[in-house]
């Protein structure tokens, strides 16, 4: 009995001492003279998806625009068919949109979506009946009929219209390049079976509920941003 409490104590003698003398060779709960505290690394934040955009247009613009303002704006994503509603680093809306059948380009008569920094000039149809047809920027008094699957007869600008003016020369400003005079708008269309798709002739369509709800809440003055991503 003596001999056993003997080897015990040496035993837990060479614990101990390997402790002191290499604690990386001992598994820490065997090192009972010193406690180690543990050191966790800095958590990351889980960012959702809304947030990570949010955040990435927030960076882009302030490197890509530096001497605007951006607290409230319009971020069109070609790649994703969608139109988002960002006010600083965060998104207020998400629509589903269709831009350009024909891609994305500034050309005169190339039927193609612009890309770069935009401005809403003006804002056309305010208290006018849903799915209202307008032709030339003008009330026609006519409704459109909403085609959930195939073509409507005619490229439709139904509901509201926001007219953008391009604010990069060279890019969607100037000569032969100009959205304002291409008449590029966000409108509502007769073809909402097609959204979520490249179907446009150039302009940004959205439902026609969407583009009254986005027509009331924006201003003349907010930038729009259309990129292919």
């Amino acid at each position: 009995m003596l001999k056993s409490k003997f080897f015990i104590l040496i035993f837990v003698s060479i614990i101990l001492a390997g402790c002191r003398i290499n604690k990386s060779a001992i598994p820490p709960e065997y090192c009972l003279i010193e406690h180690q505290k543990e050191v966790e690394e800095p958590k990351k934040p889980n960012l959702s998806r809304e947030e990570l955009i949010a955040s990435f247009i927030h960076e882009y613009c302030g490197i890509k625009y530096p001497e605007y303002q951006f607290d409230t704006l319009i971020y069109v994503s070609v790649k994703h068919q969608r139109l988002y509603l960002v006010n600083k680093q965060r998104i207020l809306k998400e629509y589903v949109i269709s831009t350009a059948k024909n891609g994305v380009g500034s050309k005169q008569n190339s039927m193609k979506t612009p890309l770069g920094l935009h401005t809403i000039k003006h804002k056309i149809g305010d208290g006018a009946q849903k799915n209202t047809i307008f032709i030339s920027r003008r009330n026609s008094g006519k409704i459109a009929k909403i085609y959930m699957e195939g073509d409507a007869p005619k490229d439709y600008v139904t509901s509201r219209i926001m007219w953008l003016k391009g604010l990069e020369p060279g890019k969607n400003k100037g000569r032969g390049i100009d959205s304002y005079k291409r008449f590029i708008y966000i409108h509502g269309t007769a073809e909402e079976g097609k959204l979520g798709t490249p179907a446009s002739h150039g302009c940004i369509r959205m439902s026609n509920d969407d583009v009254i709800e986005l027509f009331e809440i924006v201003k003349e003055g907010t930038p729009v941003l259309i990129l292919k991503y």
